[in-house]
């Protein structure tokens, strides 16, 4: 059987359909025994959904419970009303879970600008409260519960050491348009049963949701509901990381940045209308931050993820992407390729152009996945990101979303 956050000690949960959408599951309470350090990054955007206004408040004082969640509905620009439904949302789970309010993380997801129907999710918390349970279905019952249009629900779980701690780290996630670097619309609930500092997670989860949720990109819009939350509930008894110099923190760290990763590399491949996943790694860069910013510019180039669509190997798009990230760089110094999980193909070399076989690049571009390399020949840092290509079918489901 597949492990997944029920596999967490403590961790128990539900996912249920309670009429918000027509078919899908639609709300998901997770709960932890114990009360557990929290970790959280919110989207940047600047209009914000009701539910992130209270979890902001509530991850303050790095503790939490329970994380209660909706699909089907974003309740943003919804006014007072919205922000009342997402203050009843949390006082339900509290009540039904005997626990405090400032312990439980609310969040949403769905259309934008819709009434918020709190009697329909007042009654789906009273109903599925009692139903936690550590059962794995229930954990595959919160993923599904979660999506708005995702194919399919993002799981990941993995188990690692701390010194003879055996330590389980688990996570749920959505997303598949509305994706963009800097949080994008996507939600990802990891939980673990390490026992952490909470300002020490804090930074973990920064750092990692840096090099990975703010490494994807499906279409360019970041939503008003985006955000990573990690609860360290203690669990495992290991003695408590409190340095980033210690060992423990990097092996945490490094585990924690595995589990987003695969979540993340999830959403882009579960992209709205994408036939194509891409992989782009910046190499050899003066500076970590500005390979970062070359490969987020580059990824999130409406006119490089056409060609990758249209199988066209018009890599020129793909160096002025480079150009315009604001980063210096000489181009003259700057090797490119193109190519699968398998072979790579020199198209550029030192700012020049290269023969190469044309028939071999077009097998690669049929391929469903691509690795795109920008060596910039000026240092030892790199970074990686992923996105998907901009098909036709982006376009025409995005523009009926609400019809």
């Amino acid at each position: 059987m597949i492990k997944n956050i029920t596999n967490v000690r403590g961790i128990s949960c539900w996912g249920a359909h309670t009429g918000i959408k027509s078919l899908r599951r639609d709300l998901a309470i997770i709960f932890s025994e114990k009360p557990g350090s929290v970790g959280a990054v919110f989207t940047q955007n600047k209009v914000i959904a009701e539910p992130l206004k209270i979890s902001k408040k509530n991850v303050q004082d790095g503790t939490a419970q329970a994380i209660i969640i909706n699909s089907g509905n974003a309740n943003c620009c919804t006014g007072e009303q919205g922000y009342k439904g997402a203050e009843a949302m949390v006082k339900a789970t509290a009540k039904e879970l005997n626990i405090k309010c400032e312990d439980v993380i609310v969040a949403s997801t769905g259309i934008i600008g819709e009434p918020f129907p709190t009697n329909d999710i007042l009654k789906g918390i009273k109903d599925i409260a009692p139903k936690v349970s550590k059962k794995s279905s229930a954990g595959s019952f919160a993923a599904n519960a979660i999506l708005t249009t995702d194919t399919y629900a993002k799981e990941g779980f993995l188990e690692f050491k701390l010194d003879d701690y055996a330590i389980n780290m688990g996570g749920i996630a959505k997303g598949s348009g509305m994706i963009h670097p800097n949080m994008a619309t996507m939600l990802c609930f990891i939980l673990t049963d390490a026992s952490i500092e909470p300002k020490l997670l804090q930074k973990a989860v920064k750092e990692s949701v840096d090099k990975t949720f703010n490494m994807i990109t499906v279409d360019g819009d970041t939503s008003t509901n985006d955000m990573v939350v990690v609860l360290a509930n203690g669990m495992a008894e290991n003695e408590t990381i409190v340095s980033e110099k210690s060992e423990w923190y990097v092996e945490f760290r490094t585990r924690l940045e595995e589990v987003m990763s695969h979540l993340a590399q999830l959403i882009v491949l579960d992209g709205e209308g994408a036939s194509k996943f891409i992989q782009y790694d910046v190499i050899n860069a003066s500076d970590e931050l500005e390979a970062s910013k070359l490969a987020r510019k580059v990824s999130s180039s409406s006119l490089v993820k056409t060609a990758i669509f249209g199988r066209d190997p018009n890599w020129g798009r793909i160096l002025v992407a480079a150009g315009n990230a604001g980063v210096p760089f000489d181009y003259e110094k700057v090797d490119l390729y193109l190519g699968n999980d398998k072979q790579k193909v020199l198209l550029m070399e030192q700012g020049k152009p290269q023969q190469y076989n044309k028939n071999l690049m077009k097998k690669i571009l049929r391929e469903s996945q691509i690795f795109i390399t920008l060596d910039m020949c000026q240092g030892d840092k790199e970074a990686r990101a992923w996105g998907s290509d901009l098909t036709t079918d982006y376009v025409l489901f995005n523009s009926v979303y609400t019809t």
